[in-house]
């Protein structure tokens, strides 16, 4: 069973209450909630569901020494609606969440007491108060904590195999093959890990992930100086194509954990709150997976098995937090959502976000992930750099992507006055986004710059056009971040994040594969084949940008700052959006 806070309109301003998701009353009267005993009130809310108060965790007689759960029941009459057992966690989460959405209404008024006044009880409610806050924020810190240390194997792991399989000859169609099945494993993990998430909670999928990864760079010892010969390099292919494999799945078992913990912690009403952590995670995640990329990058230079032992160190870092500090209940959903038909039965709004995931995320992958290291890496038509230098500037380019994500909120949609983000902040970014790439295809294709290779001036161009692309982009992927947790329907958060990220491993398939075809065969120059990546990120970027159109919120409008307003917010809606405002189908 999940429970989710929600805001009462009724005459009692400021009360708050929990909806028990999947409980129909019978009818209106005679309803309760047992939790341990204690019985507390409930009501059957608009569409015939039943919500109820959690009552303080110290009046439920609950013993966290001795029992993680507490059972609960819902009531009409003597009728048993629903039984459950509850974590003790999630009652503290939950009255954390209820206390947050009491203060949102308003200070509350005094109570009556029958003493001298000393503000002994005002003391020990705060007190309680901040206990339940840190505690609702443990899971949160420790799945982010194991998720950024796992980020940071999964940028080295693909320097290391990109940087390895270069210096061994291998072309780019070659390693776009040994990534197809990492990256296909995220199509199938993202809808099995929903589906896992839900049923099992959070804990074992991201446990399940740090050991497929410590797995897949465990085999990664097992490569071979011979496979560089060119008889033998699809033997080279197919072994570290498996191992990429383990690593794909291991990567989207993990992120599940990392972008759902934001919506488990936040409130409903807090949409700012909630746009700024999803931000700052998925930021920080960047920022971290750009270090890996020069830690990799660094450390295959020196040794290859030093450089796969240094990431072993890390995953193994990251295990007993998890392990030891999660509940295995969280995260889990009632048991009639836990069923593959159901995955693709999303709403309208995941679906139409998941199409713009693939062709924005595709829009990059068509060019940096095989021929943008590969380019840089050329002597003879590209810039020639050493292995720690590629790292170096792909780790800059993605941790500077990173921090844009994280300060997003903060720094570009509050200055304009688009926050919280909504459809047409998102639309507008997007044709943004399709500057960039057109300008990449056109210097590659008409400047001499390139086809008489002067070195200063495709440094120049390669530096200015990919950071334009570098912040545009991360603005992009911020609010893509954001919205799909917002329009995520409570229990079904893990179910419809995975079914998002599907798309998302989709759209990275595809521009790695087709990236690598036409870097290796399009025109008669890798240059020619490099302008030809963009030529086709431009065509991606636009698609996203056109299907973003479609998404169905009514929440707030555009502005591009203070004085100037491109589309009117819907009436009654004052600057961004607020909980409540989405018309989700």
């Amino acid at each position: 069973m999940y429970f989710e806070p929600i805001i009462s309109t009724a005459a009692a301003a400021g009360e708050a209450r929990v909806l028990c998701c999947g409980v129909k009353a019978p009818s209106p009267s005679g309803l309760t909630c047992r939790w341990n005993g204690v019985e507390v009130p409930a009501r059957a809310e608009e569409g015939g569901e039943v919500s109820c108060c959690v009552p303080p965790l110290e009046a439920l007689n609950a013993d966290p020494e001795r029992s993680q759960t507490l059972p609960v029941q819902v009531l009409h009459g003597e009728e048993v609606l629903l039984e459950e057992r509850v974590p003790l966690d999630t009652v503290r989460l939950l009255r954390s969440r209820k206390a947050a959405s009491t203060a949102a209404e308003g200070p509350a008024e005094p109570a009556a007491t029958g003493g001298g006044g000393d503000g002994g009880g005002d003391a020990a409610g705060a007190e309680e108060a901040m206990a339940r806050h840190y505690s609702a924020l443990r899971p949160f810190v420790i799945i982010s904590l194991s998720y950024l240390l796992f980020t940071t194997t999964d940028g080295a792991v693909r320097m290391i195999v990109l940087l390895h399989a270069y210096r061994a000859g291998f072309s780019a169609w070659q390693v776009a093959i040994m990534f197809s099945l990492y990256e296909t494993a995220g199509v199938v993990t993202n809808l099995a890990a929903g589906m896992m998430g839900a049923r099992w909670g959070i804990k074992w999928t991201l446990l399940t992930g740090l050991t497929l990864q410590l797995a897949g760079i465990s085999v990664l010892y097992g490569w071979r100086d011979g496979w560089s010969t060119p008889e033998n390099r699809w033997k080279g292919i197919l072994f570290v194509t498996c191992a990429q494999l383990l690593c794909g799945v291991a990567k989207d078992l993990t992120k599940l954990g990392g972008k759902t913990v934001t919506k488990l912690v936040t409130p409903n009403e807090k949409q700012t709150q909630l746009f700024k952590l999803v931000s700052f995670i998925t930021g920080m995640k960047n920022s971290l997976k750009g270090a890996g990329y020069f830690i990799g990058a660094a450390c295959v230079a020196y040794n290859y098995q030093f450089a796969l032992g240094v990431l072993l160190a890390l995953i193994v870092a990251a295990m007993p937090w998890a392990a030891l500090g999660l509940t295995d209940q969280l995260g889990r959903a009632r048991k009639e959502n836990l069923t593959l038909a159901r995955i693709f039965k999303q709403p309208y709004n995941i679906n139409v976000l998941s199409v713009s995931r693939f062709f924005l995320f595709g829009s990059r992958d068509m060019w940096f992930e095989v021929p943008l290291p590969y380019f840089l890496r050329n002597a003879t038509y590209g810039l020639g750099w050493s292995r720690p230098l590629t790292g170096l500037f792909l780790a800059v380019w993605i941790i500077v992507y990173g921090q844009v994500q994280s300060w997003t909120p903060q720094m570009v949609l509050t200055p304009l006055r688009q926050m919280p983000a909504n459809k047409y902040v998102a639309v507008f970014w997007n044709v943004l986004l399709v500057a960039t790439p057109l300008f990449m295809g056109l210097m590659l294709q008409v400047s001499d710059i390139f086809t008489g290779h002067h070195i200063g001036g495709m440094t120049g161009v390669m530096v200015g056009g990919l950071g334009a692309f570098c912040l545009v982009f991360a603005v992009n992927s911020s609010i893509h971040s954001y919205l799909i947790v917002r329009y995520a329907q409570g229990d079904k958060v893990a179910m419809n994040v995975g079914f998002y990220y599907c798309a998302n491993a989709m759209g990275r398939l595809t521009g790695t594969l087709v990236s690598g075809a036409l870097y290796s065969y399009a025109g008669d120059t890798v240059v020619q084949g490099f302008a030809a990546c963009f030529w086709a990120s431009v065509g991606f970027a636009v698609l996203s940008a056109l299907v973003e159109v479609f998404v169905v919120d009514n929440s707030g409008g555009l502005q591009l700052g203070p004085c100037l307003t491109v589309v009117a917010a819907p009436e009654g809606a004052e600057g961004g959006a607020k909980a409540g405002e989405v018309e989700v189908e």
